[in-house]
């Protein structure tokens, strides 16, 4: 077998588990993922016309037809994997395609004539056999999660024996992300997951390209390329004529409270970035975490580094919108008021797990806009009626804002510039989540993240306070 042809049934055991290791989903550890494929594959051997359709089904992600995918019924249904037990069509469904599946989620497809509900002697363990259907307390786009059967979610890769810790009542668990691996008839009615496009990188020559691009049929199919879902992008007119600024983001990495090493600022010629954990020079589209030294560096610190690996890509689409592809082999935690928005939950209230290969928008500049023009108008409302009731003109019903209680008042009035620049932030913690799910409660408790300043809203923000000027809250007296 050529190292980059899909191997066959002929080929040898450890070429076959080697090519099916490449498409797991990253849920498991890697040596139980390679424990489970090996105790497939050995048991498939002799069985060569369903090891090629499993095969088939793992390397085109279900996008052609294969057969049932077999291994003998236990006693008790269940399959023993490196000291686990778990029902099989639900071990293998959770290595290839749904890191966070629950086992009472999956119902087989029509054609599977040995599903694990048909109790034949014979199991189908194909997970293209089988359909992912709702289950209490998610939601399988993936953005949300409701509080009736919180799922606890572990550090990527903390498995056996950790203290588990439970989301209290008042609080929603972490909201997750999984990869999104649509079949090929499959619609995409989620703004916030698609799938990775083959070439996207070299789409686009510009961060800022697609806004200004002309209505040519090439730009048009270069901005189709990114946004499959709604085209309709390609013809909105910029948000503002200003200049795009020449870089489009910078990035501060951190280790729990203490920034590390030099911001990085990522050209707006470079519309794609790289942040890895590797020990190369960083420059251009690359900022290598690995290289950088910290002298109060702690065991646990230097332990969580070393699962950066390849680490994420941040991607800039047209005028300034964001997306985040999840490289490394471990899960990565962000902080996004966008996503918050798409699931429903309140500003900066929600932790957001990216699970590996899955490709994600974390930010929408028009929305930032839109809020950030909100949000400046009622404190400058705030403040103005705030003042005049000071003053003993109390504001009519008719006047904006009406008799609003005071406390409402001051709080709107205490929005100063620095809650307008976070919604131009991101931030990113790699391998350790922090939240009601995890021991570490704000993200500055997290071995190793960053912060991405986004320049383009940063820039509309200005253009905002200079059109709408707010004051920096000051203290009662």
């Amino acid at each position: 077998m050529s190292i980059t042809s899909t191997p066959t049934s002929n080929d040898a055991c450890l070429s076959i588990v080697h090519s099916l290791m490449c498409h797991r989903q990253g849920g498991e550890s890697e040596s139980f993922a390679k424990r489970a494929i090996e105790s497939l594959v050995k048991k498939l051997k002799e069985k060569k016309d369903e090891l090629d359709s499993l095969i088939t089904a793992i390397t085109t992600n279900g996008a052609h037809p294969s057969k049932c995918v077999t291994i003998q019924r236990t006693l008790d249904g269940r399959l023993q994997v490196a000291g686990r037990k778990g029902f099989p069509h639900v071990v293998y469904a959770r290595l290839w395609r749904w890191p966070d599946l629950h086992k009472n989620e999956l119902k087989h497809v029509k054609y599977c004539q040995y599903a694990f509900d048909l109790k034949c002697d014979n199991v189908c363990v194909n997970p293209y056999h089988y359909e992912r259907v709702v289950s209490p307390g998610i939601d399988l786009s993936g953005l949300t999660l409701s509080s009736s059967g919180p799922l606890l979610v572990k550090d990527e890769y903390d498995y056996d024996n950790q203290p588990s810790h439970s989301s209290s009542e008042n609080h929603l668990p972490t909201i997750q992300h999984p990869p999104s691996r649509p079949g090929p008839q499959e619609t995409f009615n989620s703004p916030a997951l698609l799938p990775p496009s083959e070439g996207s990188s070299s789409a686009s020559t510009s961060a800022f390209s697609t806004i200004s691009a002309g209505p040519s049929s090439k730009s048009r199919n270069s901005v189709s390329t990114f946004w499959p879902v709604t085209n309709e992008i390609a013809f909105q007119p910029p948000i503002s004529n200003h200049p795009a600024p020449e870089y489009w983001c910078s990035i501060a990495y951190f280790e729990m409270d203490v920034q590390v090493g030099e911001t990085f600022k990522v050209p707006s010629t470079c519309p794609i970035v790289t942040v890895d954990g590797y020990v190369d020079p960083s420059g251009g589209d690359r900022f290598c975490l690995g290289q950088l030294s910290n002298v109060h560096r702690t065991e646990n610190i230097e332990r969580a580094r070393l699962h950066i690996g390849k680490g994420v890509q941040l991607e800039c689409k047209g005028e300034g919108d964001v997306w985040v592809r999840c490289l490394s082999d471990h899960a990565v935690f962000v902080q996004s008021y966008y996503l918050d928005r798409e699931a429903g939950r309140a500003p900066g209230d929600a932790v957001h797990k990216i699970y590996p290969s899955a490709y994600i928008k974390v930010f929408d500049l028009r929305q930032c806009h839109r809020q950030m023009q909100q949000q400046a108008a009622t404190a400058q409302a705030a403040a103005a009626a705030q003042a005049a009731a000071v003053a003993g003109n109390i504001p009519g019903p008719g006047s904006v804002g009406g008799i609003a209680p005071a406390i409402s008042l001051s709080a709107a009035a205490g929005i100063g510039v620095d809650d307008l620049r976070r919604l131009c932030i991101l931030r990113m913690s790699f391998v350790k989540g922090w939240g009601p799910d995890y021991p570490r409660q704000s993200i500055k408790e997290t071995p190793c993240w960053i912060e991405i300043h986004l320049h383009r809203a940063l820039q509309l923000l200005d253009e905002v306070l200079h059109t709408m000027p707010i004051a920096d809250p000051q203290p009662l007296d």
